[in-house]
């Protein structure tokens, strides 16, 4: 039998309903939905995404966030470029090269002062006893564009030495890090922990440039360096405030975390294959340089200017251009996490 029209139309719009409540159930679910790719999540200046994960925070916040792993920050910054994920756990020094190439992008969470990056020589080159030293060596960075890369050509500038008269070597870091260097493909190279520690263990390397804490990066860089960070389109930031400042809280209450628990407490929620065989060695150099992050998220006063400062040493489009520094982090959300 036929249902009666009233009936038909009935049994049509309760369907109508359940579609538009599946499909509205579907777009919230899509939208809490954040993909967030790491340059090199294993790296301890990294260390709030998987900590935030471990300790459950995303969860708390209702969101659903998926972290994808990548040996290098110009790599990640390609990706949220592109559109394939919303945001980068990265340096914060990207959004400001960005500007000068017409793009903003912004730093929502600050998590950290400093860079937490060494510059190590190899034991088989003790001629290298400065970044004057670096003239004709190939000195290791995670990627070209990458902010190790910046960091040394920085160095090297400020110690005399032009970019053309010395070569900066792509080798990512953990592993291809160190094997560059113990093959001799690199003299020097930039990296941070867990690998500085494996290879000063080892013996095969020497710390020459420390930027782990907040006094070796006025230093080496003339003033705080904020670095790692939370940055994300501008336009997907105001156009989904509600999602960033779940994310905010949960960076936020990661970062109290670390600063109101020893090294020893923290490694503990990190899962076990970022430290292997060496949890000593990885608590040793987080112990050490867990000064880097900041306790609340919020951009330190006199960074950006740091920050621009180095850049324009070698980048002549930031030379050429007005950079508007405020546009390249904001404090709107950290400052709201209660």
């Amino acid at each position: 039998m036929f249902a009666k029209p009233n009936l038909l139309r009935g049994l049509l719009l309760a369907g109508t309903v359940a579609t538009l409540t599946l499909g509205a159930a579907a777009v919230a679910r899509a939208d809490d939905k954040i993909t967030i790719v790491v340059g090199g999540y294993e790296k301890q200046i990294y260390l709030p995404a998987k900590l935030a994960e471990g300790l459950g925070y995303f969860k708390d916040e209702g969101l659903d966030v998926e972290l994808l792993n990548d040996t290098a920050g110009v790599d990640a910054e390609t990706e949220m470029l592109a559109g394939t994920v919303q945001g980068v756990v990265g340096f914060y020094d990207h959004c400001v090269d960005l500007q000068g190439k017409g793009k903003f992008v912004e730093s929502v969470v600050q998590f950290s002062q400093a860079p937490g990056e060494v510059i190590l020589v190899s034991a088989k080159h003790p001629e290298i006893k400065s970044a004057a030293d670096f003239k004709g060596a190939d000195v290791g960075v995670t990627g070209l564009g990458s902010s190790t890369n910046f960091l040394t050509l920085y160095l090297a500038q400020k110690a005399g030495v032009k970019p053309n008269e010395f070569t900066t070597l792509p080798v990512g870091a953990g592993a291809t890090f160190i094997a560059a260097m113990q093959h001799d493909q690199i003299q020097a190279g930039m990296t941070t922990e867990p690998t500085i520690g494996r290879m000063v263990k080892s013996g095969d390397a020497s710390v020459l440039i420390d930027m782990r804490t907040v006094k070796g990066a006025e230093d080496a860089l003339g003033g705080t360096y904020p670095a790692a960070s939370l940055y994300m389109p501008t336009a997907w930031v105001d156009s989904h405030k509600d999602t960033v400042q779940k994310l905010a809280n949960a960076f936020v209450k990661t970062l109290k975390f670390i600063n109101t628990h020893s090294a020893a407490e923290i490694t503990d929620k990190m899962p076990k294959e970022f430290y292997g065989d060496d949890k000593d060695g990885y608590v040793k150099g987080l112990d050490a340089g867990k000064g880097m992050f900041t306790a609340d998220g919020v951009m330190p006063e006199d960074g950006p200017k740091t920050v621009l400062a180095v850049l324009q040493t070698f980048k002549k489009e930031l030379q050429d251009k007005q950079i508007d520094l405020s546009k390249t982090f904001t404090t709107e959300f950290v400052k709201n996490v209660k």
